[in-house]
């Protein structure tokens, strides 16, 4: 009886193991029939899908209209051998841009090269000694393409750049190292650089004009605070009646540059003794100018 027992006692738990088994299988098999459903309806839900309409149709596919049908070509447009050969142009084109950059480069620095050494340094020129005497006192060592007299920041005498048609002009013009030219005698040096042209647009086209240029001086360094009737008061007050003053500045530069015209020549050579006074809170500095103040042109306003 009791081996009887004892083999029904083992009976309970194997039992009892196989119950938990069956009811693990069915709640997973219950868990995963959601899943099937589920997938099976998005399969069912796409296969109803119209792989023809437009708005899942790609765009890199033209569509032909035949027939009264919408119907699409299949065929993909060759976009990307169309960008090659979009892109092959564009470097070839490129290409060929920068080549002619680099051509025009050489030439431009072969050019500044050139004028460098057909160009002198003059210092130490008098106040009273205009562009034009500086011009003539050269020209018996050459052709004298450009002359431009600059005020000096630091000395009350000028500084000059002296360009020539050639190498022998300048060479020619060391030779006048130590001359006299008004009170005090020039320096002639080679020069490190070029003279900046000037826009032929903006150079006298008449002899009228050319009579405004002795009447006018180039005046840089002016405090941006200033307006241009304060620069016009302290030009008239130091040297004369202002016929025409210029006042230019942009967003870049940190200070105003200015052509004032007066009403006779001797008050623009007076003019250039004002280089190093004060103006507001800059030191500014007088030039002759080589170009005339034009009048504004009014355009016509539209009825």
């Amino acid at each position: 009886m009791a081996a009887v027992a004892d083999k029904s006692g083992e009976a309970a738990p194997v039992e009892a193991a196989a119950n938990d088994k069956k009811n693990n299988s069915e709640v997973e098999t219950a868990k995963s029939e959601p899943k099937e459903f589920n997938v099976q309806n998005l399969v069912d839900m796409f296969t109803k899908l119209n792989p023809l309409a437009k708005e899942f149709f790609p765009s890199s596919y033209h569509q032909n209209e035949t027939n009264n049908e919408s119907k699409f070509n299949l065929v993909p447009v060759d976009n990307k051998s169309a960008g090659n050969k979009n892109n092959s142009n564009r470097r070839r084109r490129n290409n060929f841009n920068q080549g002619r950059r680099r051509l025009n480069g050489k030439a431009f620095r072969a050019q500044r090269d050139d004028s460098i050494r057909q160009t002198v340094y003059v210092s130490d020129i008098d106040q009273n000694v205009t562009e034009e005497q500086l011009a003539g006192l050269f020209s018996n060592c050459g052709q004298v393409v450009d002359c431009r007299v600059c005020a000096d920041p630091h000395s009350v005498l000028q500084f000059a750049f002296v360009e020539f048609a050639d190498e022998e002009g300048a060479r020619a013009a060391l030779n006048l190292n130590g001359i006299m030219l008004g009170f005090y005698p020039v320096r002639v040096l080679p020069s490190k650089t070029a003279i900046l042209p000037v826009n032929p647009t903006f150079l006298p086209r008449s002899e009228d004009e050319r009579e405004m240029c002795t009447r006018t001086v180039y005046c840089t360094n002016i405090d941006k605070k200033l307006s241009q009737a304060e620069v016009n008061n302290f030009f008239e007050s130091a040297c004369g009646e202002v016929t025409r003053l210029r006042l230019l500045g942009d967003n870049v530069h940190s200070t105003h540059i200015a052509f004032i015209e007066f009403a006779m020549a001797e008050s623009a050579i007076t003019a250039l003794n004002c280089s190093r006074m004060v103006l507001g809170t800059q030191a500014i500095r007088v030039s002759p100018s080589k170009t005339p103040v034009r009048p504004r042109v009014t355009r016509p306003t539209l009825l």
